[in-house]
């Protein structure tokens, strides 16, 4: 595999609406349930229930779906499944959908696939380097990179390696940012994020550390361990909240800093 690319590619990494073939083009239901997984009574039903817009009719008994039911239906799939949310309340997130820019329709899309309730319910291991690429499409030149640089840790049971739920988590957004063209082969270097990851380290281990020598009498408190795990839970959502101000509220410099100097 050349080391230029994070991605290990493997069939369906890549989805049917960055195909330039698949753009624009018009489909039968039949392709639509392949595509969606879901079936032709459902898709009927939702467009009944105004989560959808009645198809182009091209024939008494038969219609023309574009690439946006594709994303439409898995929308509504995946907010059932993941989100058990019933079906007035995903008309209504659709709605308010059609009011969002585009960026901001992307960034519900990837949080609607990364923050997912259920798999916190029940968090999965994977067990050894060689599943842990099949889980993510992570190649493995990079695992051991990440792994070497403290971004991606496995324990060891026996001989082999173990790899946690968040560190899948890792792993996939890692290929999720390569092909999206935040890449090595763009130009930028995932090497970048070991200081992050180096920074967040420090900070909790020496706010940890502060805080035990600071609540010694504490430490038998039979609640601390409930009140130490909703803490870990607050920083991280404190965090990704953070980091996302940042983002979206930029220093009116940012831009200008960013501009090639002449």
């Amino acid at each position: 595999m050349c080391a230029g690319s994070i991605i290990l590619y493997r069939h369906g990494l890549r989805p049917p609406e960055f195909s330039p073939a698949a753009k624009g083009r018009a489909m039968k239901i039949s392709e639509l349930t392949k595509q969606t997984g879901v079936s032709k009574e459902n898709i009927h039903h939702y467009i009944r229930e105004g989560l959808l817009r009645k198809p182009r009719k091209t024939g008494k008994n038969r219609a023309d779906y574009s690439e946006v039911y594709v994303r439409q239906v898995r929308l509504i799939k995946e907010l059932r499944d993941n989100y058990f949310l019933p079906l007035p309340i995903i008309k209504k997130i659709l709605k308010e959908q059609k009011k969002q820019t585009p960026s901001e329709q992307s960034s519900f899309q990837v949080q609607s696939e990364y923050l997912r309730p259920i798999e916190r319910f029940f968090p999965r291991e994977i067990v050894g380097k060689k599943a842990f690429q099949e889980a993510t499409g992570l190649g493995r030149y990079w695992l051991d990179k990440l792994e070497e640089w403290g971004i991606i840790s496995a324990r060891m049971n026996g001989e082999d390696h173990v790899y946690s739920h968040e560190n899948v988590v890792i792993g996939r957004l890692m290929v999720d940012m390569d092909r999206l063209g935040f890449g090595p082969r763009d130009g930028y270097d995932p090497k970048g994020l070991k200081p992050i990851s180096d920074f967040i380290q420090s900070i909790l281990t020496v706010s940890t550390r502060d805080y035990l020598e600071r609540n010694a009498e504490r430490l038998d408190s039979p609640d601390l361990g409930e009140k130490s795990g909703q803490y870990a839970e607050l920083m991280s959502l404190f965090l990704y909240h953070l980091y996302r101000r940042i983002v979206r509220d930029p220093a009116p410099s940012t831009c200008e800093d960013a501009e090639p100097q002449d």
